[in-house]
């Protein structure tokens, strides 16, 4: 099919639109983060993001085809977030996805999240091709992976409670820290001991993660010292969670890749951004930093490999809220 690529990503706090050639060169890519509006409730509130969606996903789709210098006729297929994510956020951008398509008689495929994010590795100039192992760590979701064709993987593990990038806000909350967490607290970290704090790597059967007594971890470690002692040691505390994040992930990925026999690992999801975990994969391919956290360019990425749904059988699709493959 020819024609570029358009894809829409509205799953959560931010709202997306790129465009992509069928050869994976990212022509634009455009992202309205609504982290200052949700950072006073100190997390995402799925009804303020819905209605903020609802205003930003018109202009950030023109945007996107402003940048690229392309209009809606050089658009040969409309790529949308389908799931997992907050119900009422997806389904603005798969109305929208809809509407546009009908409208222009273009095909529509209906993207996973997950999916998307190791679809970030497709894109030129530099394509990663399977297969490989694939660690997929966001605020939702820690997975490993076993990736052999471009259009699906193999799960090999995944957390059994808090994801990695959840584990990440909880610990910056818990530290007095802003939101979004994640990177408040790799920016804190690097003022700190990473050896200061002992906390422990959950022990679990297989690949799965477990994040939970971590944090539990912290909160008594937290409770202990006084607060000057917390505010004095507080960058230590950061580097020593982080730090502890970090083993567990590398860890995991590092029996993964044994299991798989892939010679190539692989990262994505909003942690691959974590200065210390790329620091600690020096041979692992990891996301592009503007392609990390959410992002339209993924879900374009990931239309290129699925196939798509024709008029007008797609009106019916419905979002999702967690994924039906895991």
């Amino acid at each position: 099919m020819s024609g570029l690529v358009l894809g829409l990503e509205t799953s959560c706090d931010e709202t997306a639109a790129a465009l992509v050639s069928e050869d994976g060169e990212l022509l634009s890519s455009v992202v309205a983060s609504q982290a200052e509006l949700h950072a006073r409730y100190g997390g995402v509130v799925p009804e303020i993001a819905s209605r903020r969606h609802l205003e930003l996903v018109g202009p950030v789709l023109r945007a996107a085809l402003d940048d690229a210098g392309r209009s809606l006729d050089d658009v040969g297929r409309v790529a949308v977030t389908q799931g997992p994510g907050l119900v009422g956020a997806l389904l603005v951008g798969l109305s929208a996805a809809k509407a546009l398509a009908w409208a222009r008689g273009l095909p529509l495929v209906p993207v996973d999240h997950l999916r998307a994010h190791v679809a970030t590795l497709y894109l030129r100039p530099e394509p990663l091709a399977p297969p490989f192992t694939c660690l997929l760590a966001s605020g939702g979701h820690t997975l490993l992976l076993s990736v052999v064709e471009p259009s699906g993987f193999e799960v090999l593990g995944a957390t059994l409670d808090d994801a990695a990038g959840e584990a990440f806000d909880k610990g910056a909350r818990l530290l007095g820290l802003g939101y979004p967490g994640g990177a408040e607290l790799d920016r804190l970290a690097r003022d700190g001991d990473p050896e200061a704090f002992a906390f422990p790597v959950a022990r679990v059967p297989g690949l799965d993660f477990s994040f939970s007594g971590l944090k539990t971890a912290l909160l008594y470690a937290v409770r202990e010292l006084d607060e000057a002692e917390v505010e004095r040691r507080r960058a230590d505390l950061a580097a020593s969670y982080q730090r502890a994040i970090v083993r567990a992930l590398v860890g995991r990925l590092a029996a993964a890749a044994e299991q798989t026999g892939h010679e190539t690992v692989a990262v994505v999801g909003g942690v691959a951004a974590n200065s210390e975990l790329r620091a600690s994969l020096p041979e692992a391919r990891f996301a592009p930093l503007p392609l990390c956290t959410d992002n339209a360019a993924m879900v374009a990425s990931a239309g290129r490999f699925a196939a798509p749904v024709p008029l007008p059988g797609y009106l019916g699709l419905d979002a999702y809220a967690s994924s039906p493959s895991l």
